[in-house]
């Protein structure tokens, strides 16, 4: 089986093309390390691949972006700019650092979430840089400081990273985090819990701080029957010991986020404030989760820059 990209008018059955006389076989076309390979082939030596290509390659967590998202490469702005459909070019004054990562030419971590930042909604940024932290890819020191530097999207950066966390462990927990911070909700990430003889029972995505309540994201992955009946088995035993856990999806986050609140105030013995909402529903509305932040990134990313 062919893996490798060629170059060429390849027209055959089982061939994807990526950009003009650029064709990878239809096994591997849905690979980016493969796609970025295939770019490669007819880009510059000095493009250096950067922004949300990047951090996909990384492996860090993504926002909900349109599929047809470009490929972004960073070139230095006093050379010949490339241009391919499908293509999104990011000029800078000096030439962008480049780092090797599965043998491609990648900006480097920070440089990476810097470029994100210009362009992403906050919580699509939290998201990403969550990621970027928990794959040990940045350090929260490094990024304070770049943070600090008069670029273009520091000041996003530094409304990121006000509300970031290395500790979280997915995209979704991620997000439930942020929805009960901004609603004046504490929480605890990570909380490990252990039975009376040591034993660990369970490690909760969060706690709401002075409270037995154990608020989790439910995720596809626990879609899966084994999954859900082992999940089940761990809630029984974490009720047991006195701790109340209370499982959460997407559709809570962005459809229904007032009856996570409102258990969370009940959890906290206040009273039910809609109004702290309001802040989880602008960030919601601007970020790629909601079809107008969605469109807004499909539209900003329609040309070179």
């Amino acid at each position: 089986m062919a893996t490798t990209p060629v170059v060429g008018e390849v027209r055959r059955v089982g061939w994807t093309r990526i950009s003009r006389g650029v064709h990878l076989p239809d096994e591997v076309a849905g690979s980016l390390a493969c796609r970025a390979r295939a770019w490669q082939l007819v880009l510059p030596a000095f493009a250096v691949i950067t922004h949300l290509s990047a951090a996909a390659l990384r492996g860090w967590w993504l926002p909900r972006t349109p599929v047809e998202l470009p490929f972004f490469v960073a070139t230095p702005r006093d050379l010949p700019r490339p241009r391919r459909r499908g293509l999104h070019v990011v000029r800078h004054d000096r030439p962008p650092v480049a780092e090797k990562f599965l043998g491609l030419p990648l900006a480097t971590s920070a440089d990476t979430v810097l470029a994100c930042a210009r362009d992403l909604a906050l919580l699509d940024l939290i998201v990403l840089v969550d990621g970027a932290l928990r794959g040990g890819d940045c350090s929260m020191d490094a990024l304070t400081d770049l943070a600090r530097q008069p670029k273009r999207g520091a000041p996003r950066l530094r409304e990121a990273l006000r509300l970031t966390d290395h500790r979280s462990e997915s995209a979704g927990e991620s997000l439930l985090r942020v929805l009960h911070v901004v609603c004046a909700v504490p929480v605890e990430p990570q909380l490990v819990i252990q039975d009376g003889e040591g034993y660990v029972v369970a490690r909760a995505d969060l706690r709401i701080a002075g409270t037995k309540r154990l608020p989790e994201y439910d995720g596809a992955y626990h879609r899966d029957a084994a999954q859900y009946e082992r999940d089940r088995s761990r809630d029984r035993r974490l009720r047991t010991l006195g701790w109340d856990p209370y499982s959460y999806s997407a559709v809570s986050l962005f459809q229904t986020p007032s009856v996570i609140l409102r258990e969370a105030d009940q959890a906290l013995g206040r009273d039910h404030d809609p109004a702290r909402l309001d802040r989880w529903r602008d960030l919601w509305a601007e970020s790629s989760y909601s079809d107008t932040g969605k469109a807004r990134l499909r539209r900003a990313f329609g040309g070179n820059s």
